[in-house]
């Protein structure tokens, strides 16, 4: 960039004051030139105007001012400056000194040069004259070594200075400028140089030359050698003070010898951990009482201790490592910044969780798990574990054993020696890279390609990294979904494999969590911030391969001005990304891919689509009434008599009050609802084992046990349970279902993911033959619905409704409007399964006939009859089994789904149909014979 010229008003600084950029100045002026400087305030628009200022040296060594100037010329360099304030001088002046009654306070801008030099002469210290000056070109950016060596010379003089400070505001003054000398740019290192070059107490010639100096790499030098020359000055003063300060006197020996003698003796005390312990458990020796064995009494000793400790963890981090690297520095910027400031709080809070966390530098852990994964007996030992924390469940049991074995192949696999196959005309050194025998020198070998007669042409170097932990060890296998409804287990799954894997175990609840900070952490320019949940289930569990159960996915806040936490969740599920994990807190890349995460949900319609393939989907539908009745024996009821302070020989129950329960007082998918009824009873039975014992007290025969059991009745019976539990909650469903014209009872999956069964209500008003559908449905289930009545009217003549073809039986003989409804208003319906159950209501309705209340149906049909398959079929099997629905139609296509996923137990207390066609739906849920169909005549299904 070109120079600039303008004119201003130049003040000429008298001998030794001199003003540089970024500093303030203030001067003690004439009237003569405080009027001018008034009419210049006057008249300028800015209520702070500039002038040029100007140092002016002794007559007698005017060539000061530019060194590269002829001998015996004025100044030219100087300084922009703006007025800051001008005002009266309160002060007496000296007798026969000049009387000088008015202040003006200067801040310097920018450096400015004359076009001519400035007269230096007497009149010259009290003119105001405005003259043409160049500004100079903006400043560009220094080389990089000038940088470098300006910084490390500031760096030393700054840290001279704070040490050779008395008072702590100084000390801590100098310490933070240092800090920020350490991070500052290099385009900015020129503005530094004038700030530090202002502060320090230099001679008026190096300052003037360090002003005059017209290139930034030029001024870069002059300060550096300024600060060189005052490090020197300053550590030649130190020492001459230290050796004034060793002539001390009697008394002060003494006093320095009695506190050595006192640090001595805590630093022995302290080595008495259990003297220590008993004065904090005791309370005799604590500094209320003037104990002076209390550790809590030497807080500079327990923080040198701490911050001893913090080194040590950094050390032994490994060599060459990115968290080694980083610890390293912000160990640097700790030992600068003074104790009592905040961002020595905020490194040091820092340096703790990047220390604490499972950083690849020890393999132990992985050692140990390899051992666990080689045992022969591994599987089995799995197995046990999953039988003996859950009840049935087969098919999730064999999915993940089937997981574990792949896990234990894959650590087996790594485990093994690979000897790659090799030709006869491989080099040596190329088969010791490839075996895995290779060191960095081998890098250095070029094996050569002999597959090509006519050229050997060098193969691409192998690339061997040079973090000593780069190599991926343990063993990743994929991430499980399990989706299903609450209670079902799937977080206790998921402890089950940890058991079995035997490593730590961690839950994150994402429930609610609307935040991508609290999945990658708070950024460290945030107050209070901290790293996200990831890495603190890392350093709770202190191992890199622990199990992380990811828990109420489907939970999760969507995208809003915070961020977005799902998106967050790809790169952690992502086996691609994850080696590198980037927490914002930590900013030093986590390996999470040894990591085995395991990811709960109840439902996958609210989960994103790229989230959802990173994942492995495990459903888990629910559990039968038998299978109920067992977990409730094994686990439910033991488990509530423990937390109840009663034994088994106090209380039991009998299968049919269990039977009763379970089929009576809870009606769901998991077994939460029957725990807490299993509680009512337990708390129930202690109210009455409490008074028992109280009326055996007051008769004197409390230490008689077998006084005691003799009036127990420890067993709770059926007809009891109405006294315990209430009226029994019937569903709905179950109590109001009847055989009635137009109803049809059909299979449907809740948001929660538990089945159930649904009435299909329809009903005939006089109308104009429409269709009304209500029930709070979706877009999906009404076409559904308009299919049905479009099916219905189309082959109204095969089922004898009506006695032409053509004609439409919601018209003649009367118009009429058929009204759907599905019931439970409240709740939104939406989805391809009520095909079948809007197609019986109608033809029903319109027919006459009923179909039996223990019948229920699900799937969806076509404009031409066809019934197409249907998803959930094994949570709406067990949701009719519940509410002991006996026959069951469904699509053949889920034929598969029946046979695979539901157990034999329940198929073999239900009766299933599997249709194909409409006709097929009809006939097996009214039966064969019922609906007179009239097969004699062909339809025409279109015309010419």
């Amino acid at each position: 960039m070109m120079s600039s010229s303008s004119r201003l008003p130049v003040l000429a600084l008298p001998y030794p004051l001199i003003l540089l950029p970024t500093a303030r100045l203030t001067v003690p002026i004439g009237r003569t030139l405080a009027d001018k400087l008034l009419a210049i305030l006057q008249d300028s628009e800015s209520t702070q105007p500039v002038l040029a200022v100007v140092p002016v040296p002794p007559l007698a060594d005017s060539s000061l001012a530019n060194s590269s100037s002829p001998p015996h010329t004025g100044p030219v360099h100087g300084t922009t400056a703006r007025i800051i304030r001008l005002v009266r001088a309160r002060t007496l002046s000296a007798p026969g000194a000049p009387r000088h009654p008015y202040l003006l306070s200067l801040h310097g801008l920018a450096r400015v040069r004359l076009a001519h030099p400035l007269d230096a002469d007497s009149q010259t210290l009290d003119s105001l004259s405005e003259r043409a000056v160049v500004n100079p070109a903006a400043d560009q950016v220094p080389p990089r070594e000038t940088v470098e060596a300006f910084k490390d010379a500031a760096l030393r003089l700054l840290d001279r200075l704070a040490k050779d400070s008395v008072q702590l505001q100084r000390k801590d003054e100098w310490l933070r400028v240092a800090v920020m000398v350490e991070e500052i740019a290099d385009h900015r290192s020129t503005w530094m140089a004038d700030v530090l070059v202002a502060a320090i107490n230099g001679d008026y010639q190096d300052k003037l030359a360090f002003l005059t100096a017209t290139s930034v790499e030029g001024r870069l030098r002059r300060a550096t050698e300024l600060f060189a020359k005052q490090t020197s000055i300053s550590e030649v003063s130190q020492k001459i003070a230290s050796a004034v300060d060793e002539s001390l006197s009697r008394q002060q020996k003494e006093y320095f010898l009695r506190q050595q003698l006192a640090a001595i003796q805590r630093e022995l005390q302290s080595l008495h951990h259990t003297n220590n312990a008993q004065a904090l458990t005791g309370g005799a020796q604590g500094f209320g009482a003037g104990g002076s064995g209390s550790e809590l009494d030497d807080d500079d000793q327990a923080d040198a201790d701490d911050l001893a400790e913090l080194r040590k963890k950094i050390e032994a981090l490994g060599v060459g490592s990115e968290e080694r690297k980083v610890g390293a520095r912000e160990w640097r910027r700790l030992k600068r910044i003074p104790q009592g400031s905040v961002e020595n709080g905020v490194i040091r809070s820092y340096l703790e969780w990047l220390t604490s966390l499972p950083w690849p530098s020890a393999e132990a852990s992985l050692s140990a798990d390899h051992e666990i994964l080689k045992d022969p007996g591994f599987l089995t030992r799995a197995r046990t574990q999953l039988d003996a924390d859950h009840f049935g469940l087969d098919q999730i049991k064999r999915r993940l054993i089937e997981y574990l074995a792949v896990v234990r192949l894959r650590a087996m696999a790594e485990a093994t020696p690979q000897i790659p196959h090799t030709d006869p005309d491989t080099n040596a050194s190329q088969l010791a890279i490839t075996s895995g025998e290779a060191t960095d020198q081998h890098c250095a070998l070029v094996p050569f390609s002999t597959s090509d007669n006519v050229l050997r042409r060098p193969l691409p170097p192998l690339e061997v990294s040079k973090h000593p932990f780069s190599k991926k060890k343990g063993v990743k296998g994929p991430v499980l979904l399990f989706v299903g409804p609450p209670g079902t287990g799937k977080t206790s799954l998921g402890q089950s494999i940890a058991k079995a894997l035997g490593r730590p175990f961690q839950r994150i609840s994402l429930g609610g969590v609307r935040d991508e900070a609290e999945i990658r952490g708070h950024r460290r320019t945030y107050v209070a911030s901290g790293p996200g949940l990831i890495v603190q289930a890392l350093r709770k569990a202190g191992r890199l391969d622990p199990v992380i159960l990811l828990d109420e996915v489907d939970k999760v806040g969507q995208s809003n001005y915070h961020g977005d936490p799902g998106a967050a969740l790809l790169e952690v599920l992502d086996p691609e990304q994850n080696h590198a994990f980037n927490d914002h807190y930590v900013n030093v890349p986590v390996d999470l891919s040894q990591v085995l995460f395991i990811c709960t949900s109840n439902t996958l319609d609210t989960i994103s689509a790229p989230l959802l393939d990173r994942c492995e989907v495990v459903e888990l539908s629910g559990y039968t009434y038998d299978e109920k009745i067992h977990i409730a024996r094994r686990f439910l009821l033991p488990k509530q008599l423990e937390a109840s302070g009663l034994s088994e020989s106090l209380l039991s129950l009998t299968d049919n009050a269990l039977f009763r329960i379970t089929t009576l007082y809870t009606r769901e998918a998991g077994v939460r609802s029957l725990e807490r009824a299993i509680s009512a009873v337990v708390r129930f039975k202690a109210v009455e084992w409490i008074n028992h014992i109280d009326s055996v007290a007051a008769n004197g025969n409390a230490n008689n046990g077998d006084a005691i059991l003799k009036g127990w009745r420890k067993q709770v019976e059926e007809d009891e349970l109405e006294k315990i539990l209430g009226i029994p909650r019937w569903d709905g469903e179950e109590r109001e279902r009847e055989e009635r014209c137009g109803v049809v009872y059909g299979l449907v999956v809740t948001g929660m993911g538990e089945g159930g069964i649904m009435p299909v209500e329809s009903t005939a008003i006089s109308g104009s033959g429409r269709l009304k559908l209500t029930g709070s449905l979706g877009d999906v289930i009404k076409e559904s619905g308009e299919i049905a009545l479009s099916w219905v009217k189309a082959h109204a003549f095969d089922l004898g409704i009506t006695a032409a073809r053509g004609i439409d039986p919601l018209k003649v003989p009367d118009p009429i409007d058929v009204h759907l409804h599905l019931p439970a208003g409240a709740q939104k319906k939406d989805g391809p399964s009520a095909g079948i159950a809007m197609t019986c209501a109608l033809v029903s309705l319109l027919t006459g006939a009923s179909i039996s209340k223990d019948i229920a149906m699900t799937g969806e049909i076509t404009l031409r009859g066809r019934v197409t398959p249907v998803g959930g079929i094994r949570m709406k099997v067990l949701g009719a089994h519940r509410a002991k629905v006996r026959k069951i139609i469904l699509p053949w296509a889920n034929k598969k789904d029946v046979e695979h996923d539901v157990s034999l137990a329940v198929r073999q207390e239900m009766q299933f149909c599997f249709v194909q066609t409409i006709n097929e739906a009809l006939d097996a849920a009214f039966g064969k014979g019922t609906l007179g169909w009239r097969k004699d005549i062909i339809m025409m299904e279109g015309r010419l």
